[in-house]
């Protein structure tokens, strides 16, 4: 014999859960200029706090970078949504080299332990790469072209500057390695000749 079930009456609606305004801003956004993505990446990898006492303000990337090779490649990795986004908005592949270059100056500078990451505070890569998107956008609304050859150069052109700058890295802390043994090895006397 089945149970009875009792009918179940709603006599309101419940609001939707709060959204993020941000969040909803990127959902609903059609314009081309509007890169929240980029906005909110440069944000917090370059500006998220200021430093008590001053106007400098840093972010997450000089942190990062005080973590030699892992931290700057890790920022590094979020700064490549930026150029993503610049892609997407058809930016022109000159502009979008000198984004490229930003972001590896910023890389290869972090490689120096201590020294990168405060060259990293005030370089803003992030930031950089966010104002020349934003002032091309800004200026180029009406003539945003999608191309889809133009953006697999750009994909083509950020791989293999991904793949170089890892490469150097690579290179950089196996020197860096090779020297330190080198110079233990001649201190502990094994490279001394009779």
């Amino acid at each position: 014999m089945p149970l009875p079930t009792p009918e179940l009456k709603v006599d309101s609606v419940l609001p939707p859960p709060e959204i993020n305004p941000i969040a909803a801003k990127l959902a609903t956004s059609k314009d081309p200029t509007d890169r929240a993505s980029a906005r909110i990446l440069a944000k917090y990898l370059d500006e998220l706090m200021r430093v008590p006492g001053t106007n400098v303000r840093v972010g997450l990337d000089p942190i990062l970078a005080l973590i030699p090779g892992v931290g700057d490649t890790v920022a590094s990795g979020a700064g490549v949504i930026i150029l993503l986004d610049a892609l997407r908005s058809g930016i022109p592949i000159p502009t979008f080299l000198r984004m490229a270059l930003n972001m590896g100056f910023n890389f290869l500078i972090g490689l120096i332990p201590g020294a990168g990451a405060l060259a990293s505070v005030f370089f803003k890569s992030n930031s950089r790469n966010l104002k020349l998107l934003t002032v091309w956008q800004a200026g180029h609304r009406d003539t945003v072209k999608r191309s889809t050859l133009h953006f697999y150069l750009g994909i083509f052109i950020l791989f293999a500057l991904i793949v170089s700058l890892i490469l150097i890295g690579w290179a950089f802390y196996t020197w860096v390695f090779y020297s330190l043994v080198q110079a233990m090895a001649h201190a502990l006397g094994f490279g001394a000749r009779a």
